[in-house]
């Protein structure tokens, strides 16, 4: 389990607020993004079970099952990302002394950069996934608790856009133009594909409540 999990919350605010580099903007997304999943989690529960929404239990059960899934891996994403940075810092921090030296660091650095690239570009496609739970849930969730499953449209399309910041600070460090190049293409398509599903999910439960 994450140790940040083991916080608790007022901890995790002091944190944030400090001058420690972690968790940073990448772990707070992730953060953001388990509540986010968590609206959906809760109104899965208050639909399961429920004899006026027994022709949908099925699916809502398998909602659940996902939503709990994905909590799990954004906690674990949470761990990744620290020590993302971690690594990065640790790259820094390595001897450039000689010519053999720079070259070592160098080689270090664009690893380092890709890895602090590649686990926001996941975090954003785990809030992705949330979202589109939450806009499976919407037609068919507890009628009284819907705005919820609003409240997790909105906050996941929120933290898949922040997380996406530490792509856009680590980009201009990597050399390799194929590598940036595709993390461009998937980080515009995530953009796209959260906005539609949020914009979707609200409309609809703006009809239903």
């Amino acid at each position: 389990m994450s140790e940040v999990y083991q916080w608790t919350f007022r901890k995790l605010i002091d944190e944030s607020a400090s001058d420690a580099p972690t968790p940073g903007g990448g772990s707070v997304s992730a953060l953001v993004a388990s509540l986010g999943t968590a609206m959906v989690a809760m109104v899965s529960n208050l639909t399961v079970g429920k004899e006026k929404y027994a022709d949908v239990q099925d699916e809502v059960k398998e909602i659940k099952d996902e939503t709990y899934q994905l909590l799990e891996k954004l906690e674990e994403l949470v761990t990744k990302d620290i020590a993302a940075f971690g690594e990065f810092m640790r790259v820094l921090k390595m001897p450039k002394g000689n010519d053999e030296e720079k070259k070592i660091r160098s080689a270090e650095m664009q690893k380092a950069y890709i890895y602090a690239t590649d686990t926001p570009l996941e975090i954003a496609k785990t809030c992705l996934e949330a979202l589109k739970l939450a806009d499976k849930l919407s037609p068919i969730g507890n009628k009284g608790a819907i705005s919820d499953v609003g409240v997790a449209a909105y906050v996941g399309e929120a933290a898949l856009k922040s997380v996406l910041l530490s792509v856009d600070i680590n980009l201009p460090g990597i050399k390799d133009q194929d590598y940036t190049a595709k993390a461009v293409k998937e980080k515009e398509m995530l953009i796209s594909e959260a906005e539609t599903l949020r914009e979707k999910t609200i409309k609809v439960v703006q009809e239903r409540m």
